[in-house]
């Protein structure tokens, strides 16, 4: 099966900073690039030594389910990479070759990587069921850092980074844009609340710096309103920043320098603002870079990082919710539920905001993928995003009737749509938590926190 997925052109690839290789260059880079990988990425190496195939993981994978292609399955996927690996690193691949499962590289192996690392959405659910822990994540996102290093890019991801390159954002928007959008999101503000809410930017000594999803400016309108009217409640010191509009970091999903280059954007506007705390917006796998790779790649920082979510959970008792009479299903993103430490923080929100929670079968760490995680976000890819959504959408037909479906990422909510419709529940509203957050609130008795 090859991918539908369409590649940038070498000229687009050169404008974010990548080097496009030559047929005859491809191997001895990619070799070079997996060596160093191997010495640097410690987590690679030991899930390319340590699975022993014993099938867990199948049974637990979305993709595989979804598709039904044999190389979407954990082991299969992963073994793209472990059969060069073992060909040019261990030994017995070197001595032995095929007897152990080592094979060379070349064009056929290349369209697997472009084809099936593609397919994974790095959920990590396959971590949580692995007997040994094995991630296929691991070599699935250092699978698509060597395809980058060899020129080898989505075009959907290449325009990403270019876009956030020029404007900060992954949506392309400039500061005038942004201003303009500002005060629509204001004046809608006033008309609803008759209070003079604001989203400040580029403020300097504001005590948090928020960093939104860029697609709350467009298609989320309502997951920053829920915020603005929040830290209105609170009496909070915020902005945001022209300069860093995107909690999404798309370099985490292909490229390692790409990923460090946001984070250093985000620590870069911090300190320029004289920010204390960063709060990071609904962006599953931008918590997932934030979180874990800020200090951990250029060390350590002078803020303080949060997720929104988790500061809306602490404050929950200065604000004054009503329950909304909805029955809400939260969906938990992946990169929350198994790599970010935010479970229990949406869900208390959400009892605060509406009168039934409902549970979604699994959840938590067990938590399905939406189908759309790792960025595969692309119109090309549709089909295969529809069938990686079908046990997203088995678990949202098990609820039973639902009026909202909260989904706290910008990946999720632009994925969930096409999903629901698709397996017939085109009428379901789905959104963010904080859009539920800024619905419930009583911004009357609310205004004015300690």
């Amino acid at each position: 099966m090859k991918s539908p997925m369409r590649l940038a052109k070498a000229e687009d690839v050169r404008a974010i900073g990548l080097a496009p290789a030559a047929e005859e260059e491809r191997k001895p880079r990619l070799l070079a690039k997996l060596k160093e990988l191997r010495g640097s990425m410690r987590s690679l190496a030991v899930m390319l030594d340590t699975c022993v195939k014993c099938g867990n993981c199948v049974r637990q994978c979305h993709s595989y389910l979804g598709t039904g292609d044999p190389l979407n399955a954990p082991p299969a996927r992963a073994d793209l990479m472990r059969k060069l690996y073992r060909r040019h690193f261990t030994l017995a691949g070197r001595l032995l070759g095929r007897i152990t499962g080592a094979e060379d590289f070349d064009a056929q192996t290349l369209d697997a990587w472009l084809t099936y690392f593609y397919q994974c959405n790095e959920c990590r659910r396959c971590a949580v069921f692995c007997p040994l822990g094995v991630d296929t994540a691991e070599v699935t996102i250092a699978g698509r850092h060597l395809l980058s290093e060899l020129g080898m890019v989505p075009r959907f991801m290449q325009q990403v980074a270019l876009n956030l390159q020029k404007t900060g954002n992954n949506m392309g928007i400039p500061k005038p844009a942004l201003l303009d959008s500002v005060e629509f999101l204001q004046c809608e503000m006033l008309e609803e609340t008759g209070l003079a809410v604001k989203i400040p930017v580029d403020q300097a000594g504001s005590e948090i710096l928020y960093i939104p999803s860029s697609a709350d400016f467009f298609t989320n309108v309502d997951t920053i309103i829920g915020v603005a009217k929040m830290f209105h409640a609170l009496g909070a010191s915020w902005t945001i920043s022209s300069a860093v509009l995107e909690a999404a970091n798309f370099g985490l999903l292909f490229n390692d320098s790409a990923m460090r280059a946001h984070n250093r954007r985000m620590r870069q506007a911090a300190e320029e603002l004289g920010a204390e705390l960063v709060l990071q917006g609904e962006c599953g796998h931008g918590w997932r870079a934030a979180r874990l790779c800020t200090e951990a790649a250029s060390g350590p920082v002078r803020f303080r990082l949060m997720h929104v979510l988790d500061y809306t959970a602490r404050n929950l008792g200065r604000l004054a919710l009503r329950r909304l009479s909805m029955r809400v299903a939260l969906h938990d993103p992946c990169n929350y539920a198994r790599a970010g430490d935010l479970i229990d923080e949406p869900r208390r929100i959400l009892r605060a905001c509406v009168e039934e929670l409902v549970e979604l079968a699994p959840n938590r760490e067990e938590t399905f993928c939406c189908g759309g995680g790792s960025g595969i976000l692309m119109d090309e890819m549709m089909e295969i995003r529809l069938k990686l959504g079908k046990k997203k959408a088995e678990q949202i037909q098990a609820a039973g009737r639902i009026d909202y479906l909260a989904a706290g990422c910008s990946i999720c909510k632009a994925q969930l749509p096409h999903v629901a419709a698709h397996y017939g529940m085109p009428d379901l509203a789905i959104g963010g938590v904080m859009d539920l957050v800024g619905k419930a609130m009583d911004m009357n008795r609310s205004t004015g926190g300690v």
